[in-house]
Formats: structure tokens, sequence, C-alpha cells
């Protein structure tokens, strides 16, 4: 069946409030490469929005997920508790940089978000958040909520939880300094919120949805000096940054600081639905037995490949992998940058990276678009993201050939020329 034929039937069949960037529909796919329904090869450097990172269909992910479907499906885990839940919470235990860590595990990034808030309110007694603009941590009411971007996220859906603040995140590049940032958090506790009413501060170590912007290391050092000074949590969302995104296992592993509660998803089980919430323990301890759990929560498949994931990065050196692919792919944008001068920017951690046009000094998201849209004609599947929509962000699978990575500069320089 053709892309065409398809998409009619989508028109259809599935609501337009879930928007698909690439009119194709996949078929199959393998690593960092994805075959639509026509037989047509795309480099995917989208990874299903950062979720591939040990690339699709991992033959030792697979297995695992394969074993576990040997044993048992589902049994719900406050129902029948099962091993591997187990042994995965202590490896997320060892590995995340918090001491003495307890995890517990959901479906979606956005499950855990709500969790995360509902366990800082149990362990302070108090119900604000502070957030940042810019932020987005998901799609749920409180996610919304959190969600510092109004369009689409927002309009239309009525009145957000209250107690939810924002303050400006530190983009310098749009004239938003650590300094600035911080006087603006010590003014929001001047004007609208008692510090002694803020449960935690919940951010982004690099922003996703945001632009891929990375939160300096003074402010992260000031951010925790805050928390620690009025009592409140501070909660970093390592859904799109986690699992070596950025040349770490966590962004957070960057700072000089550890968060108090830390929220995974996206790349943590390899393509199945899982989710973490990994926090200190007299915090994690706080919500009373029952207050907390999912039917699907933690579901043993996605459990076992998550195990299987965590092998991987170890075995081959994924976190290393992570910063020679970001290193060649910003030294290939910056050789361009003298002849597009729409560039304004080339940034991220690892390979968690990202370029920024404008045009006429002015965020072009126009220009975004084109870039997109000719790669897409070259076989190359981009994402764009920022509050003004004019970042491309790229997130290749960690484990891409060499071959197809150089493939895939190739495109993108094509489609940067191309949409001049």
């Amino acid at each position: 069946m053709t892309n065409a034929a398809l998409l009619a039937r989508r028109q259809n069949a599935v609501p337009r409030g879930i928007a698909t960037f690439a009119p194709v529909f996949a078929d199959r796919a393998e690593n960092g490469a994805i075959w639509d329904a026509e037989g047509r090869r795309f480099v995917d450097f989208a990874s299903g929005i950062a979720v591939t990172n040990t690339g699709h269909r991992h033959p030792k992910v697979i297995a695992a997920a394969e074993a576990q479907m040997k044993r048992f499906t589902h049994t719900c885990f406050q129902v029948t508790a099962y091993d591997v839940y187990v042994e995965l919470a202590e490896r997320l235990n060892a590995l995340a940089p918090i001491a003495d860590a307890k995890s517990i595990f959901f479906t979606t990034g956005a499950e855990a978000t709500e969790n995360a808030v509902k366990i800082a309110r149990a362990h302070t007694g108090r119900p604000g958040v502070i957030t940042f603009t810019g932020a987005f941590h998901g799609r749920t009411f409180m996610g919304m909520a959190l969600t510092g971007k109004v369009v689409p996220y927002k309009v239309g859906f009525g009145a957000m939880p209250n107690d939810v603040f924002h303050v400006p995140f530190p983009v310098e590049l749009h004239g938003m300094t650590t300094e600035k940032s911080i006087d603006a958090l010590n003014y929001l506790f001047k004007a609208d919120v008692d510090p002694k009413r803020v449960a935690a501060i919940i951010l982004e170590p690099v922003q996703g949805e945001g632009g891929f912007y990375e939160a300096p290391r003074e402010f992260m050092k000031q951010l925790r000096a805050i928390c620690d000074e009025h009592g409140i949590l501070l909660i970093a969302d390592e859904v799109q940054t986690g699992f070596a995104r950025t040349g770490k296992m966590f962004a957070m592993d960057h700072h000089e600081v550890a968060p108090d509660l830390t929220t995974m998803a996206k790349s943590l089980a390899g393509g199945f639905p899982l989710a973490a919430v990994t926090g200190r323990a007299e915090i994690m301890d706080a919500p009373a037995p029952g207050g907390l759990g999912g039917t699907y929560g933690g579901s043993p498949l996605g459990i076992a490949a998550a195990n299987a994931v965590l092998d991987v990065i170890e075995e081959e050196g994924l976190c290393d992998r992570a910063n020679q692919l970001g290193a060649r792919l910003k030294q290939h944008l910056s050789s361009l940058r003298d002849d597009v001068p729409e560039i304004v920017d080339i940034r991220g951690p690892g390979f968690m990276n990202a370029v920024e046009f404008n045009l006429g000094g002015k965020p072009s998201a126009d220009f975004a678009n084109k870039v997109r849209a000719e790669a897409l004609k070259r076989g190359l599947l981009l994402l764009t993201c920022g509050v003004y929509g004019n970042v491309i962000r790229f997130l290749s699978p960690i484990t891409i050939q060499d071959a197809v990575f150089t493939e895939a500069l190739g495109k993108l320089e094509e489609s940067i020329r191309a949409a001049r």
C-alpha cells in the first residue's frame, strides 16, 4: 500500500490533534534506518524522539524481550512482583547521580513527571512546583502545566493545575543569563510564592522541545544552593537526556551537584514503553503503600529490554561513541557557517545536538522547516524544536554505523544548502 493511501485512511480514522512530521508510514527499521510502506529508505535522525539510542531492533534488546515473553508478559507488579523489576531498580539506583536511591517504574515520561511531583509533595507537605520557560514535561494536565510552551501543548485545553510557577530558563543566545534567571527566581519568591510553599523545582538539564539549550553549570550550582536553603527538592527531568545521549549516562553527570529525584523514559527500554523515577530513599518512601503504581507500570517486557539496554551502553561504549559522533556533527555544521549565514548557533553535549537558524536577525521557523523538508526528499528524517520553531535537533541512534552517519552528514549539508 502507498503512503498516500495510508495517509487518506489515517485522516479518516485518526484525529488531527496528533500531528506527524513526515507523511510516510514505517514498514520496518534496523539500527539507524527506517523503510517506508513503499520501500524507500530513510536515515533516522529522530529516533522516535530520542527513544532508540541503542538503535532500532538491537539484537540484544530484542532477545531479552523475547526471552521474557516466554516467561510471562504481565502480572501487575502490585499483584505479583517479579525479579527483573527489582534487578533494574538496583541497577538504576547504582547508576543515577543520587546517593542511597530507590526506583519505581511507570509507562511514559509524562507519567514519571506526574509521580515525581506526587512524591515531592508527599515528602515536603508543600504544594508548589517551579519550572522554566521553554520546558517540556508531557501532555497530561500536570505535564502541560509544567511545560513552558503554549502552542500546541496548552492551547484550547482550559485551566491548568494551580501552584505551578514559571521562571525564564537561562539562554544567553536570547539574552537570558544565569544571573537574570536566578534573579527572576528570587523575585518570584518575593512577588508570587513563599519558598516555604514550594515542594520542588523541576528542569531538564538540556531542554528538549525547548531547543536543546544546556543548563549552565553555574546555574545548576546556584539552583541546588537555593533548593537546599529553602528545603525545596530538585527534580531533573532526564526523559530525553538520559542513557548516554549527552556523552554520559545522565546529563546531570556533567554537573557537580545532584538532584533529589530524576525522571527517565524514552531510551530507557530501547523502544518498549517504560519510564522511571529514581530518588533519595527517604523521599521515595514518603507516599503511603498503594499511593503509587499503575496497572502497566514496569511492564516485564520493557523491564527486560531496559536491562539489555544498560548492557549495550556499557559493552559498546555508547557514552564515548556519543561524544565522537556529536563532535563530528558539530564540526561538519561549523564548516558550513561561512556559506550559510542563517546558522546562528551549533550546540549540545555529547550527541544531543542542535543547529539554530535566523533570517534578518530574527528566529526563522520557515528556514528550519525548509531544511527539514529538503532532508525528507533526500531520505533523512529530522525534527524541529524550540519556542520559536527555528531549531533542528539531531537524535540519531548512537549505534548508527559510520558509513550511514557519513551518508547522513552529506544529506544534511545538501538540505541546508538547498533551503537557501
